[in-house]
């Protein structure tokens, strides 16, 4: 098993666009489906918002997780953003979100940044990674932050 870069690697790229629609998109008809990834893509590499895009793999995708300069119009004043945790069902409930949440703390500290932010909907979720709860949004999401390094 190993972390990866999803951004740098092409063969689960497409995946990663795919599941991102399928979790947090609308229902998308084939076509429309396949369009979307094709400008996700495209995005990911013209446009300045991803940092990084980790995935965790063992001869398949088991999940990813993504680090962004922001994440929607809210707080653009921090960054940068922990965002797109997923993890495939039927690798859920065996440790692998707190594996990516490390890998991506990792990769932020590594780049230079001391604490990532993240919004959420869930509740008592990323408490137990350490997120730290700093305020609720506009959206009724709640606002946290986790710091990288013990520096």
């Amino acid at each position: 098993m190993e972390i990866i870069n999803i951004k740098e690697n092409s063969k689960y790229l497409e995946e990663y666009c795919r599941l991102c629609s399928l979790e947090w998109g609308s229902n998308k008809t084939a076509k429309e489906l396949e369009k979307y990834v094709n400008n996700k893509m495209k995005k990911i590499f013209e446009e300045d918002k991803v940092i990084s895009i980790l995935g965790l793999v063992d001869n398949d995708l088991i999940g990813f997780i993504s680090l962004f300069k922001y994440d929607g119009d809210f707080r653009r004043d921090l960054t940068p953003w922990y965002a797109t945790m997923y993890v495939k069902k039927d690798y859920r409930g065996k440790g692998y979100s707190k594996v990516l949440n490390n890998a991506l703390l990792e990769e932020a500290k590594r780049i230079g940044y001391k604490r990532v932010y993240l919004k959420t909907d869930l509740n008592n979720y990323y408490e137990k990674f350490g997120a730290i709860y700093v305020e609720t949004l506009n959206n009724n999401e709640k606002l946290y932050y986790m710091n990288c390094s013990t520096d």
